[in-house]
């Protein structure tokens, strides 16, 4: 694997969303009550970002800038995406 790959890499997030692959911590299912209080604090903050396009949250992106990333995707179809990627790469 080629050192600092993800620098560069953009990941499909659903529906024409992509988000920098460099810059993303985790990303989670939203069934924990520490999780809807992270989305909450983000609201309130300005730092959330909804790339739903209007449909139901399935996953929360959480990046380095302590943006929170709303996607309609499930957690596993964007990880697989971020897997895919780094296969591409290499």
């Amino acid at each position: 694997m080629k050192k600092g790959y993800l620098n560069n890499v953009m990941v499909n997030i659903g529906f024409g969303n992509v988000v920098s692959a460099s810059r993303v911590i985790s990303i989670v299912t939203l069934g924990s009550a520490p999780i809807k209080r992270l989305r909450e604090e983000a609201r309130k903050a300005g730092k959330l970002i909804d790339a739903t396009e209007g449909r139901r949250t399935r996953s929360i992106i959480i990046t380095d800038s302590d943006h929170v990333i709303l996607s309609a995707l499930q957690a596993e179809t964007i990880t697989q995406r971020f897997i895919s990627d780094k296969d591409d790469k290499e």
